[in-house]
């Protein structure tokens, strides 16, 4: 599941104060770095953003939840809403955050090939060393078992986009995956129960967040609740 790992950072936003802010969280094995060119496209739309870091690879999701939503709620205490957006598992940390301690100003959540209901990719070498070392205790939890962490969620309570890719770099991870996928996850298993808009774009899963429709579709998702039609 892990994309090319990159240095750790975390990136406020330098715009004035609105109080409408918008939280990015960056998927497994990655960092801020990755939801750069997202930040700059939401800054440029005036909004206050906070491209968090997280430790993705060495502790399990409801632990990750927990640090992410202590940092949220330190950093957007002035704001009257707070937007989300997610790459992969970032989404899954946003749904077990909103099961466990919901965010009473959180307004509507994109999430980019998210693998709501699990990868069989990470059931079919999820127990290996390698899978491992690379994705640690939160990959183990991406598998797409009934009893698997992502599939005992539920259906989320907030207003959810989802966007995900049909496009692969990674062929041997998509023999791994029947239909339509982005190489990690496929399309069918990133929808979600409860999301409002559903959008598939020729993406592949390490690159979505950065391509311009889908940064356009996040962007009209968050000031309307609706994507743009293709």
């Amino acid at each position: 599941m892990a994309d090319t790992p990159e240095s750790t950072l975390s990136q406020p936003s330098t715009m004035p104060p609105h109080s409408e802010h918008i939280v990015l969280l960056h998927g497994l094995s990655r960092t801020p770095r990755s939801m750069g060119a997202l930040q700059r496209a939401l800054q440029n739309e005036r909004y206050t953003v906070h491209n968090l870091g997280y430790d993705s690879r060495h502790h399990p999701i409801p632990v990750l939840a927990e640090h992410v939503a202590r940092e949220i709620g330190s950093r957007t205490a002035g704001a009257t809403t707070v937007h989300m957006v997610t790459h992969s598992m970032g989404g899954i940390l946003v749904r077990q955050m909103e099961a466990t301690q919901p965010l009473a100003t959180l307004g509507r959540v994109v999430m980019l090939s998210p693998p709501n209901h699990g990868s069989e990719v990470v059931d079919r070498i999820g127990h290996t060393w390698i899978f491992d070392q690379v994705n640690g205790p939160a990959g183990k939890q991406l598998g797409t078992a009934p009893e698997s962490f992502v599939n005992q969620l539920g259906p989320v309570q907030f207003e959810c986009g989802v966007i995900t890719g049909d496009r692969s770099i990674n062929w041997i991870n998509s023999c791994m995956i029947p239909g339509p996928n982005d190489g990690k996850v496929s399309v069918e298993r990133a929808r979600v129960d409860g999301m409002s808009a559903f959008k598939v774009i020729h993406a592949t899963h390490s690159f979505i967040m950065s391509n311009r429709k889908v940064i356009a579709d996040v962007v009209s998702f968050l000031k309307t609740g609706e994507m743009k039609v293709s």
